[in-house]
């Protein structure tokens, strides 16, 4: 695998990059709104908003053994921009009138494809010493675009959720644009074919490489809690909002979102500055207090400290999730593609946000109480990082314990 193009991080290929996933993003955080707006419109009951990220997330699963060896088959600048073209369909038939859950799958299908290639493309883009730096300008850029997203598209649903559908589907459009200012890089590797039996037995070949590193099963457990909870607390704060704070519109639950984004900002920043790829796990606390955070919001009532937490939980976030994600792409990298390596991390994340929103959506359909709901959630969700954190200390451990018996071990086997 050759090595990367640029070595700054101040690059045409970055700047067209970051661009375009800024764009994309945005377009994603304000359709959530603007379609949950089109729920609530249609007075469909409380249980079917998670169910409609469930009709998203759903893509992920199904595609990842295709999503990662595309990414890695062809240049990732134009895997992005298939994939947005994707986003595009969905999002034009849900301003079109089509089914809101079809429609959002289509975009699912979509994003599921411009992941592995968003993030596979920073190793190609940028050396090593750099990708921890790399992963947090694009988290940066996510995170923004979440924040302006999210509010923009509950201000926007409240005015029009027809206003809001159509400026969705010009971000999208402008994404695209963009989308052809990245670079074409060389494909990571070749496709073997097209034989379905070939694509599963390649992903699977490629889960067993990647997982013999302690450092991607870490990485993978780690980015999948955090991911799967991002996207139950979502939807915990549209529920938890009228009950607590007693605001029903739309921008409340939109603008704690943008705080949490706001958050993340920041701690990816830090982690860029405090955190390498040799010293992932000093990021553990950060995730353990996520947790706690949610638990402290379970009994909040004001506005202010609702924001305050909502902030400090996306600033823990950032600084927890940065360095995993720059761990597993040069895991990958070395090993399978970094295209194959996301895509895998993708198929985790989501498999747990499946469960995760799904048992949320459990939760709500039978009657449980939403502070009660946010209290189990923030304690199950500190304890599940702390066992990782745990298992991370045991894994370096013997790792260590190797390395002096037996000198040469590659260090990613424990």
């Amino acid at each position: 695998m050759g090595a990367p193009i640029f070595r700054t991080l101040s690059s045409r290929g970055m700047a067209a990059v970051l661009s375009a996933q800024f764009l994309s993003a945005l377009a994603d955080n304000a359709l959530l709104f603007a379609a949950l707006a089109l729920l609530k419109r249609g007075h469909y009951p409380a249980w079917t908003e998670p169910a409609l990220q469930e009709s998203f997330i759903a893509a992920y699963i199904v595609l990842a053994p295709f999503a990662g060896p595309l990414a890695d088959a062809i240049p990732k600048g134009r895997a992005m921009l298939l994939a947005n073209a994707g986003k595009l369909l969905g999002a034009l038939a849900m301003t079109l009138g089509a089914n809101a859950f079809v429609a959002y799958g289509v975009v699912g299908i979509g994003a599921a494809a411009y992941s592995p290639a968003k993030y596979g493309i920073l190793s190609e883009l940028v050396d090593p010493d750099r990708l921890v730096a790399a992963n947090g300008w694009m988290e940066g850029s996510t995170i923004a675009a979440i924040l302006i997203g999210a509010v923009a598209g509950g201000v926007l649903a409240d005015w029009s959720v027809a206003g809001a559908l159509w400026a969705v589907v010009a971000c999208y459009g402008a994404a695209l644009l963009a989308n052809l200012a990245i670079p074409r890089l060389a494909p990571a590797h070749g496709f073997d074919g097209m034989a379905l039996r070939g694509i599963l037995r390649d992903f699977a070949r490629a889960v067993r490489a990647l997982f013999d590193s302690a450092d991607a099963r870490f990485s993978v457990a780690g980015t999948s809690l955090f991911w799967g909870a991002g996207a139950t607390l979502r939807f915990l704060l549209v529920a938890w909002v009228p009950i607590a704070l007693g605001i029903a519109d739309n921008r409340m639950p939109a603008y704690l979102n943008g705080a949490v984004a706001g958050g993340i900002v920041l701690g990816a920043a830090l982690a860029a500055r405090f955190v390498t790829l040799a010293r992932p796990e000093r990021a553990m606390p950060a995730g353990v207090a996520i947790g706690v955070a949610v638990c402290l919001l379970a009994g909040t009532h004001g506005v202010a400290l609702a924001f305050a937490l909502m902030g400090f939980v996306g600033a823990a976030g950032g600084f927890f999730v940065v360095p995993l994600n720059a761990l597993l792409q040069e895991a990958g990298r070395e090993s399978v593609g970094s295209g194959h390596a996301v895509a895998i991390q993708n198929l985790a994340e989501n498999l747990l946000m499946l469960l995760m929103v799904g048992g949320y959506t459990a939760a709500v359909r039978i009657g449980v109480p939403v502070p009660m709901i946010a209290v189990a959630f923030g304690v199950a969700l500190s304890a599940s990082i702390a066992v990782v954190w745990l298992a991370r200390i045991g894994s370096l451990r013997r790792r260590a314990a190797v390395a002096v018996a037996r000198p040469g071990v590659p260090e990613g086997r424990p």
